[in-house]
């Protein structure tokens, strides 16, 4: 890729920040490089496309499907674990490293598919999780065999014979976060599921079997690696106690030790700069310090982090303010406006659907609220990153009833809601809006049976809409979501402004339209995001002549100096 340097402009303050600036001196913008002009696309291996008819999505699905991929303009795909694992947390408890669970498929058909992707020019972006492993590794086997096991610190124990340990919380677990193991009559450490004991970061034989995995990795290939769940890899291992109700700011005490940071630099010694990958970061600690921290690279530790404000504002069904989601943006962008870079995102496997968090799932406004927001994703500062199956507008599953679900956080939280005496229904009202289970079914190919996901029996049940929402009633559509995400990408492939543009938020006080500029250089777009069900106007008298690069509906209006746009209506213009 040519490397060039483009020079940012001052950045937009954005009234309403709640953290502190960060003080730095005005520096260089970092070189542009793949990663921050990319498009990411995230594949859950085991919903994307079964080619054995077991029900379960495969590598070789994944094979069959790369020119539909390609055809979407990303140029990186990060997909969901597929190493060998019990499966307790979907493949978030790996037991082997360096093999594939034989239900994905092969190394073979592991290099087949990396082959295909880079043949297309497609980067590849491995999961890596290394905050914890599963309770089947026989790292874990072993460790827990003995006291005086040589793998015995490779995980975080604590003697039974000093008390019970102090409490911390467990995402997964309503019991806490220490499990009692009677073998060796001692505690193990959990942050997630049981079955997933927290590795001991602290002991650096675990830090160098981790970097020879990712070199593992490295070797074959791969472009990049997502790190799960990693701000909570190093751990206080004086366990202090914490104050009641602690649970609830969980990052700021369990996550971004200052100990990370030095783990890191000897990651990106050991590995990032050696073989010249990607790394970033699953979350961005609590503060924008936090973020900067982990991603600004005169710090030489990951290139990109991602943040949970922005799919926090919605977790219930009470939804967002479009006030609370161009604050959120706003800031976020302000404080990344002169060094680091982020991803920008609205779903993903831990999430229920974009269009239902974020848009109208109806079917009058599914399209063009989809649309909308798809627009919006590729049109701000930062990486961007798009789930499968929000590329065609699929939407959230009905799942009423705690015995269809299957996931270990909703399991988890139903058993502590039970356990602190709450609302069920309420509960089941949240829980069936938000949970993660909404993101995770099956890919919606065409309108046959099982919409094309499997000859088989599903994993999990195929949303009943899949007759109307698929790729194949898209494909041909030149109005459909489908093809309207593909000159999205085109759109920022083509234009650096929106890449590397300073951001500038218009009207903030809006009730409906979320506006805003992008400016590089001379060249400026103005982006006009209706976020209602209704037409809304927007008065711009300072805005003249302009040219639309695109518009979902391919006809907004101009009274004088008002903008008017139909519901959901998405529309970028090119100053003149």
């Amino acid at each position: 890729m040519k490397k060039f340097l483009w020079q940012l402009l001052i950045a937009l303050l954005v009234v309403g920040c709640t953290q502190a600036p960060i003080k730095e001196e005005a520096k260089p913008l970092e070189e542009a490089t793949w990663w921050k002009e990319g498009v990411l696309y995230q594949i859950y291996p085991q919903s994307f496309k079964d080619t054995d008819g077991d029900g379960f999505g495969d590598l070789n699905g994944v094979i069959e499907k790369l020119d539909y991929i390609q055809s979407l303009g990303v140029t990186m795909v990060w997909m969901n674990p597929f190493f060998d694992s019990p499966l307790v947390d979907n493949g978030y408890d790996v037991s082997d490293y360096r093999a594939i669970l034989p239900r994905y498929g092969t190394m073979e058909d592991f290099e087949r598919m990396l082959d295909g992707m880079h043949e297309r020019g497609i980067k590849f972006v491995l999961d890596v999780v290394v905050n914890h492993s599963s309770n089947q590794h026989e790292w874990f086997l072993q460790s827990r065999s003995s006291r005086d096991n040589p793998y015995r610190d490779y995980y975080h124990w604590w003697p039974a014979e000093k008390g019970e340990p102090p409490y911390r919380h467990s995402l997964f677990d309503p019991g806490g976060a220490w499990e009692y193991d009677s073998l060796t009559n001692a505690y193990y450490l959990h942050t997630f599921a049981e079955e997933q004991p927290d590795l001991n970061w602290e002991n650096p034989k675990v830090r160098q079997e981790v970097y020879d995995i990712m070199k593992f990795w490295a070797e074959k290939g791969v472009d990049g690696f997502r790190m799960d769940a990693f701000q909570f890899a190093s751990k206080d291992t004086t366990w202090p106690e914490f104050p009641e109700g602690h649970e609830k700011d969980f990052i700021k005490w369990y996550g971004m030790r200052p100990q990370l940071h030095e783990y890191l630099k000897e990651m990106n010694r050991e590995v990032i700069e050696k073989y010249d990958v990607f790394a970033v970061a699953e979350g961005a600690g609590s503060t924008f310090q936090d973020a900067h921290d982990l991603v600004d690279a005169e710090r030489k530790e990951l290139q990109m982090a991602y943040h949970f404000e922005s799919v926090d504002m919605s977790r219930t069904p009470e939804g967002y303010t479009l006030s609370q989601f161009k604050d959120v943006f706003s800031r976020w962008d302000s404080a990344f406006s002169k060094k680091g870079w982020i991803a920008i995102f609205l779903s993903n496997h831990d999430n229920s659907r974009l269009v239902n968090r974020f848009g109208n799932p109806s079917p009058e406004f599914r399209t063009p609220s989809t649309q909308m927001l798809n627009t919006f994703l590729l049109s701000m500062r930062g990486t961007p990153y798009t789930y499968y199956g929000d590329e065609i507008g699929m939407t959230n599953i009905d799942m009423p009833n705690i015995e269809e679900y299957v996931d270990v956080e909703a399991i988890g939280k139903y058993k502590t809601a039970v356990a602190n005496g709450e609302d069920l229904a309420e509960f089941m009202k949240v829980l069936n809006y938000s949970s993660r289970e909404n993101g995770r079914t099956p890919m919606q190919w065409d309108d046959s049976e099982n919409a094309g996901f499997t000859t088989g029996t599903p994993w999990k049940r195929v949303n009943e809409n899949y007759k109307e929402i698929n790729v194949a009633s898209q494909d041909s559509d030149p109005n459909s979501i489908l093809n309207h995400f593909r000159k999205m990408t085109k759109v920022r492939k083509d234009n650096p402004v929106l890449v590397y543009g300073d951001y500038e938020l218009i009207q903030k006080e809006h009730p409906d339209i979320y506006a805003y500029s992008r400016t590089l250089g001379e060249e400026k777009m103005l982006v006009l995001l209706n976020f209602s069900n209704q037409n809304s106007s927007i008065d711009l008298p300072e805005i003249e002549g302009v040219e639309t690069v695109i518009d979902n509906y391919k006809d907004y209006t101009r009274d004088g100096a008002a903008f008017v746009l139909k519901p959901y209506q998405a529309v970028i213009l090119k100053m003149k």
